[in-house]
């Protein structure tokens, strides 16, 4: 609990990503109970909290340029293909951790709302946003990662939604986009990247700090308890 506390007072001020200007309190009739659905998420006043983290890479190191695995083949951004990151967004997170933290990516619809969102970012960086697709040599294309990539206000490049069907994990998939969007991001002469991860996500996170990324900050983030509870 002592832990929990501490943490979460760490939540608890402006300028930490996902503060919502709801203070966290303690007192009589005030309890923190932690999830049986996912462990290590304090809940709170109707709030659920999950701890994520936030990684940094370097720009400037080196590194061989993005190729896709065999059988597949990376498609850069078109406005066209719009809806189909947003279908591919959907299809590699509905069923996942990070449709209960943002639940939208549980919705075919809350994608597509996403992506359009993104697509209008005055910093979005099409050179840095990818599908991934085999590469219909003896079967119809099919799309089975996206990665978007935004420059956000203080100048430097922010992944957005990496994710692989699950059909085609395991294949290299998600190293290959991640390696196209920080080429991208090289591209447009920025010099560093980050992007944000769940904690419980111990696979992305290995691949991540395989690829260079360090962690420089835990973040949490607050979604209704009554949302987690009805995925």
């Amino acid at each position: 609990m002592e832990a929990a506390l501490k943490d979460l007072r760490e939540f608890d001020r402006p300028g930490i990503e996902g503060y919502d200007g709801r203070r966290a309190q303690f007192g009589p009739g005030r309890t923190c109970a932690f999830h049986a659905r996912m462990p290590g998420a304090p809940c709170m006043l109707g709030l659920t909290y999950f701890k994520r983290f936030r990684m940094e890479i370097d720009l400037e190191r080196e590194w061989a340029a993005p190729q896709a695995p065999v059988g597949y083949r990376l498609v850069p951004w078109r406005p066209d293909l719009l809806a189909a990151h947003a279908e591919t967004k959907y299809l590699s997170f509905r069923n996942g951790i990070d449709s209960n933290v943002f639940p939208c990516l549980g919705e075919h619809d809350g994608c597509l709302r996403l992506m359009r969102e993104i697509s209008q970012k005055e910093g979005f960086l099409p050179a840095a946003t990818w599908l991934i697709a085999t590469d219909g040599f003896d079967q119809p294309e099919e799309f089975c990662g996206t990665i978007q990539g935004i420059r956000d206000r203080t100048g430097l490049g922010a992944i957005q939604n990496l994710g692989t069907t699950p059909e085609h994990r395991g294949q290299g998939l998600g190293r290959a986009l991640m390696a196209a969007a920080l080429s991208g991001f090289r591209a447009a002469g920025l010099c560093r990247a980050y992007l944000e991860v769940t904690a419980q996500n111990e696979g992305a996170i290995r691949l991540y700090r395989h690829l260079g990324f360090h962690k420089v900050r835990t973040v949490y983030k607050a979604v209704e308890a009554s949302s987690v509870a009805a995925r």
